[in-house]
């Protein structure tokens, strides 16, 4: 139930969510747009991390090299346009939310961008670590060969795998809000918690090296552990 303003009927809801949708469809293929110049530069920074024995990568089909950059400029736009999807998921929501729920919802996306944005970033600091491990498996008459497809799904499974994982306290502490969680039930959990995030962390990163999951469990233990003491500081 909402504090002010008239009841949307299910048509007008409907309504509302296609022309919100066509926006944000819009924005995301006009950033893409800008995002396809820039993907050629995008993909040098992605190939950075790469050993220097390795620094040519190869591509097996005429469209290969094409169909990845189109791939990183998708990438690119719905980055750009996140503002854009925010903003509409914000005004399409508000109409359900009392006063004391909107003053949250703001804050709440601002921190979810902040940790997508760190966790790409410590995903790309992982990434020559793990490249390290898997390619020091090269042997004579075993020598990897990098295709731009294997190479570029590979960085931005890891990178997708930290930015999504730093939502983790999101969820926590949006649960907590709501009343489904409370500290004390999470804390009689840490068990169960710790084995989960182990099993997240060696499904969510690709590629079978140790440092990888290892990093990753770490980070979403503190995140977990953070989580716990905001939701005790928020209920208090």
């Amino acid at each position: 139930m909402t504090d002010e303003g008239p009841t949307m009927s299910l048509i007008e809801h409907l309504e509302e969510l296609r022309r919100r949708l066509i926006i944000v469809v819009l924005a995301v293929l006009a950033a893409a747009v800008i995002g396809f110049i820039f993907s050629g530069s995008v993909l040098d920074l992605l190939r950075v991390p790469l050993p220097s024995a390795y620094d040519t990568i190869y591509f097996t089909g005429p469209a290969d090299a094409f169909g990845v950059q189109v791939k990183i400029a998708g990438f690119i736009g719905i980055a750009l346009a996140m503002p854009v999807i925010l903003f509409h998921v914000w005004r399409f929501v508000t109409p359900g939310l009392t006063r004391r729920e909107r003053r949250f919802v703001w804050p709440v996306m601002i921190a979810a961008l902040l940790l997508f944005a760190l966790g790409i970033f410590v995903g790309y600091l992982i990434i020559p670590y793990a490249l390290n491990f898997l390619l020091g498996f090269a042997r004579p008459g075993l020598e990897p060969l990098l295709t731009i497809d294997g190479y570029v799904g590979f960085v931005t499974t890891m990178l997708l795998a930290f930015g999504l994982v730093l939502e983790f306290p999101i969820v926590l502490i949006g649960l907590a809000r709501v009343g489904i969680l409370n500290h004390r039930r999470l804390a009689a959990q840490r068990r169960w918690a710790i084995v989960l995030i182990v099993l997240l962390a060696i499904v969510l990163t690709p590629g079978g090296d140790p440092i990888s999951p290892i990093i990753l469990g770490s980070v979403m233990y503190v995140l977990f552990e953070g989580s716990l003491f905001v939701i005790r500081m928020i209920r208090r």
